[in-house]
């Protein structure tokens, strides 16, 4: 979209998702006075995200193949319903430059950037090539690999340990650490499925292993004129199986210099490509504070609430302003972060398997409230967490005035939650809050998996996908046999991240 066309106020916006992000952006379009319309699979039919919207329609089966990642039955619905944008969220469909591209052709806006820039920043191989023309910093990394021979040829060159990573998407899906020379081939292949299952694209890459990084990311809003703003910073190093499980803002080790030029960067590439929209700059920081550009998100993001905690910017009716054709009203003078936030992901996973995913029904659920606590929430009491997507139950989030205030608040959140059914990550949670890492904020990437490993040996600590896949199936076939959970004590309650199985309260 250019900054010379016209205004087109929004009635009616289509939530091309489901789940929390769902919620989240039907709760803004009615603020703003934008009827929200829900699309949902077949065993998504009595979620929140159905009946907060006014409309809702059904798009397929339970696959994401066949419901969620299907542009044509979205783009059927949106046209039964008449609705003048789609709003994609985060996943699914979200980074598809080609269903960006159908629904500007069907006359609806993308409430999002624009094809290109999807297409530019969806391949890291291509973002790398186009950050490294402009004078930003990146990690030596190859171009997209035919074969296992090509990787073992160009790891050669780089030397161990490397990353094998999927060239499209993200969330750490298509991702393998390896350290050594005979790990490659499988990390290749695992990679390579994992990303052709997630992504639809089987591409991957091999870049420069960065060892205890940590990962911090800039929040950047482009209007149509490109003119871009920088919203801070977010901290992204508690990580599983390289995906976030704990954000916070500020980052606490952040020199403001650094800050600064992360910053700076970040609102130069958006500029140089035409970006138009919110997006996020991702980068790796090295313990002597040297960055180095990771990849950019053309979305919103899981953790964006801890950004409008402390900014008091509500980025989802930025992208909806943005998608209309307004202008931005802010200077960069104008961003002002207050006190520190800090977001926790429950997810329906065993901690003590290798967070292995437990779906299942939902006999209960009570989230907390108070001071300082934001919730959000894709599911309720009675609710199936069905195995076939990401297994998030909910995102509680904590603004406190210091980062010791926001801790506590989202511990005591913590306390609060109780989900009856299903096995989840809230004990572990707040154990790792607990930590000496954590609370001097001296943690990186790899920082959960030390605490695993240090604390447990018998635990196996390289589960393959089919494991996780398996037990996963199991777990969620045994809870729907089961009329009825009861809890069961916890035979080994001395890890710190274990917690006992289907438990009334997790505490």
């Amino acid at each position: 979209m250019s900054s010379t066309d016209a205004i087109r106020t929004f009635k009616k916006v289509l939530i091309a998702n489901r789940g929390e992000i769902a919620v989240r952006i039907a709760r803004t379009l009615r603020v703003m006075g934008i009827s929200p319309v829900a699309v949902y699979s077949d065993v998504d039919r009595r979620a929140p995200h159905v009946w907060m919207a006014d409309e809702a329609y059904c798009v397929g089966h339970a696959p994401a193949t066949e419901s969620y990642l299907r542009p044509d039955k979205i783009l059927e619905a949106a046209k039964i319903a008449g609705v003048d944008a789609i709003h994609p969220g985060y996943g699914f469909l979200s980074e598809n430059a080609d269903f960006a591209q159908q629904v500007e052709k069907e006359g609806l806006r993308f409430i999002g950037p624009s094809p290109q820039s999807i297409t530019l920043m969806g391949s890291k191989t291509a973002a790398r090539a186009r950050m490294q023309e402009i004078g930003v910093p990146c990690i030596p990394g190859s171009e997209a690999l035919k074969d296992v021979h090509e990787a073992e040829e160009f790891a050669k060159t780089i030397g161990f340990p490397i990353l094998v990573k999927a060239a499209a998407g993200g969330g750490g899906k298509g991702m393998r650490l390896v350290k050594a020379p005979e790990e490659l081939a499988s990390a290749f292949r695992s990679a390579q499925s994992e990303a052709l299952k997630s992504f639809s694209d089987d591409t991957v890459f091999i870049e420069k292993a960065v060892m205890n990084p940590r990962h911090v990311e800039i929040q950047i809003v482009s209007g149509p004129d490109h003119r871009t703003l920088w919203l801070g910073e977010r901290e992204c190093s508690m990580q599983r199986r390289h995906q976030k499980i704990i954000e916070e803002t500020p980052c606490g080790v952040l020199d403001d210099d650094i800050r600064h030029q992360m910053g700076e960067i970040s609102c130069k590439l958006a500029e140089d490509i035409g970006y138009v929209g919110v997006g996020t700059v991702e980068f790796l920081l090295d313990e002597e504070q040297n960055f180095y550009f990771l990849e950019m998100n053309t979305r919103l993001q899981v953790e964006h609430p801890v950004t409008e905690l402390c900014s008091g910017i509500d980025l989802v009716e930025a992208q909806i302003r943005i998608a209309e054709g307004h202008l931005l009203r802010l200077e960069q003078k104008d961003i002002k972060r207050q006190g520190h936030a800090i977001e926790a992901r429950i997810y329906a996973e065993d901690a003590n398997h290798n967070f292995i995913p437990c779906p299942g029904d939902i006999e209960d659920l009570i989230l907390p409230a108070g001071p300082g606590i934001r919730v959000d929430c894709g599911v309720s009491s009675g609710f199936e967490v069905p195995r076939y997507y990401d297994p998030m139950i909910a995102k509680i989030s904590a603004w406190g005035t210091t980062r010791e205030e926001a801790c506590n608040r989202l511990d005591r959140a913590l306390r609060e939650t109780a989900v009856k059914g299903i096995t989840s990550n809230t004990v572990f949670l707040r154990q790792l809050l607990k930590t000496k890492e954590f609370k001097s904020g001296q943690y990186h990437t790899g920082t959960v998996e030390e605490l695993k490993v240090k604390d447990s040996k018998d635990i196996p600590q390289n589960v393959s996908d089919l494991a996780i896949i398996a037990g996963a199936i199991t777990e969620f076939e045994k809870n729907k046999s089961q009329s009825r959970h009861s809890a069961q004590p916890n035979q080994d309650s001395t890890s710190w991240w274990r917690s006992p199985p289907n438990t009334w309260r997790n505490r």
